[in-house]
């Protein structure tokens, strides 16, 4: 089944981080364009994904695999929604 489970996003962040909030702006942006499902996960609230993610926020990953971090890469996020896309 393809859909919103397949296009589900997660953003890793950290509050206070303008890096952070610059890609969460410019993602909601995109989210009016090419619909995807983003849920924004504070990596301070898990030691885990603090060691995996911290000095790499922000973070954009489907699943395990990381799109891109610390800018939005367009073209990265582009193919892997068009990836999406070609499945169906």
């Amino acid at each position: 089944m393809t859909g919103d489970a397949e296009r589900a996003l997660t953003f890793y962040f950290r509050p206070g981080c303008h890096l952070c909030d610059d890609m969460w702006q410019q993602l909601q942006a995109l989210q009016q364009q090419r619909p995807f499902r983003l849920t924004p996960v504070d990596v301070d609230g898990d030691p885990d994904l603090q060691r995996r993610y911290g000095s790499l926020v922000p973070v954009l990953a489907t699943g395990e695999e990381v799109i891109c971090h610390y800018y939005l890469d367009p073209m990265a996020l582009d193919l892997f929604l068009n990836q999406l896309k070609k499945a169906k």
